[in-house]
């Protein structure tokens, strides 16, 4: 993935997002990502916050800080925030995943939901999201991943060329982001619809 062509795939999909992919995705996927970081408040990151569509779920207990590449994306966040009056998130801002600038073990949790088959490098990604992470703490990502085999794996892999255009990669497998961390696996589930997401709950080292 070009970090050109993310962009510009953003900025067409803005201002119909909430209506399309959001309402899609949300129902599942960003409720549960968030509910696993409400057993216990804290500071959370939330990694490709997009229009914010997913901050209403976390508790009001919490510190959330969102970071996008999208300008065009944010821009809605932030109106979101203001218009449901989100008090708990405490600064949305530009960021490129891959070189964030915080602190290390600064997060009790860091959510990156339908993110990593969309940036580049989405080795260095995992890096710096275990890098800001407490000992302890909590990683939620949601993503689809490619099927290992049969009719879904034959589709990905035919649109795999197209990855640029579209905005995301269909044929990445769940290897690439369990390889490029330390982070243990603690539960995996597949989502709605038809089983096409998997949300998997990553834990550091304390």
């Amino acid at each position: 993935m070009q970090l050109e062509s993310i962009l510009k795939s953003y900025a067409r999909y803005a201002p119909v997002y909430d209506h399309t992919f959001g309402w899609l995705l949300s129902f599942r996927g960003r409720s549960m990502a968030a509910g696993v970081t409400n057993k216990r408040p804290g500071k959370i990151l939330e990694v490709g916050v997009g229009t914010g569509i997913s901050l209403p779920y976390y508790h009001h207990e919490h510190q959330v800080h969102g970071i996008d590449i999208s300008p065009d994306m944010l821009e809605r966040a932030h109106r979101r925030v203001k218009r449901r009056r989100l008090g708990n998130i405490t600064q949305l801002e530009i960021m490129d995943a891959r070189k964030m600038h915080f602190a290390d073990s600064t997060f009790d949790a860091v959510v990156a939901a339908y993110v990593m088959s969309v940036v580049p490098e989405p080795d260095r990604v995992m890096q710096e999201i275990e890098r800001v992470l407490k000992p302890g703490g909590d990683v939620i990502i949601v993503n689809h991943f490619a099927a290992e085999r049969g009719m879904r794996r034959n589709l990905e892999a035919m649109l795999a060329p197209l990855s640029n255009k579209l905005g995301w990669r269909p044929d990445m497998s769940v290897e690439e982001v369990l390889s490029h961390t330390g982070l243990k696996e603690v539960s995996r589930h597949t989502l709605p619809p038809m089983g096409l997401f998997t949300m998997l709950h990553l834990k550091k080292d304390a």
